[in-house]
C-alpha cells in the first residue's frame, strides 16, 4: 500500500463534527472541544488558519491559529496563537502534526502577522523552528511554567523588545 497521503485543508462548516470527535479523541475530557467550538464563534477566529488533516478521505488531526494580542514596549498588536492541535491517537506516528504545524506555519505566514506563540509540548515545538519565549522576554497571562511557552517570529524582531501575549479568557479553561 505504500505511504497513504495525508491532505491538510482549511476546515469548513461540514467538518464540525468530525474535528469533535478527533479532539474527543485526542484529549482526556471534552475541555478542547468546546474551546475549539467557543474559539469558532469569536473575534479571534481565523477561518482560514482552522485546518485539517485528511488520511483516505477521514478526518484524523486538527489545528487551529487564533488571533491574540501582544502587548509589548512598542504597544499592542495581534499575534497568532497554535492550539489546541489534535490527532486521533490510532495514527499518531504519521506524521500528521508535523503536516498540519507546517501547513499552519506556511499559512500564516502571508497574512500578515508577525508571531506565533505556542503554549505547551515546547519539546516537540522546537523541533518546527519555535523557541523558548523567554529568549525573547516574552510571557503569557497563562499559568504554565515559563518553559512551556515557545514563539516563531514569521517576521524578523517581531518579539524583540519582549512582551506579554494576552489569551483571552477562554484559553484558561485548558490549564
Amino acid at each position: 500500500t505504500g505511504m497513504q497521503e495525508i491532505k491538510v485543508r482549511a476546515a469548513t462548516a461540514d467538518d464540525v463534527r468530525a474535528i469533535d470527535v478527533v479532539n474527543l479523541s485526542a484529549f482526556r475530557g471534552e475541555a478542547e472541544a468546546q474551546l475549539i467550538g467557543e474559539l469558532r464563534k469569536s473575534k479571534e477566529f481565523v477561518p482560514d488558519l482552522s485546518l485539517v488533516a485528511e488520511l483516505n478521505g477521514r478526518i484524523v488531526g486538527h489545528v487551529v491559529l487564533s488571533k491574540v494580542q501582544f502587548n509589548s514596549a512598542r504597544g499592542g498588536k495581534e499575534i497568532l496563537a497554535l492550539g489546541p492541535m489534535s490527532v486521533v491517537p490510532s495514527q499518531s506516528h504519521r506524521g500528521i502534526g508535523s503536516e498540519l504545524i507546517e501547513a499552519a506555519v506556511a499559512r500564516a505566514k502571508p497574512l500578515c502577522y508577525t508571531a506565533i506563540v505556542v503554549a505547551g509540548h515546547p519539546d516537540y515545538y522546537q523541533r518546527f523552528g519555535f523557541k523558548p519565549a523567554k529568549d525573547w522576554g516574552v510571557g503569557c497571562n497563562l499559568p504554565i511554567p515559563e518553559d512551556a511557552l515557545t514563539a516563531m517570529e514569521l517576521v524578523d524582531s517581531a518579539l524583540e523588545d519582549g512582551g506579554t501575549v494576552e489569551d483571552p479568557d477562554l484559553f484558561k479553561a485548558l490549564f
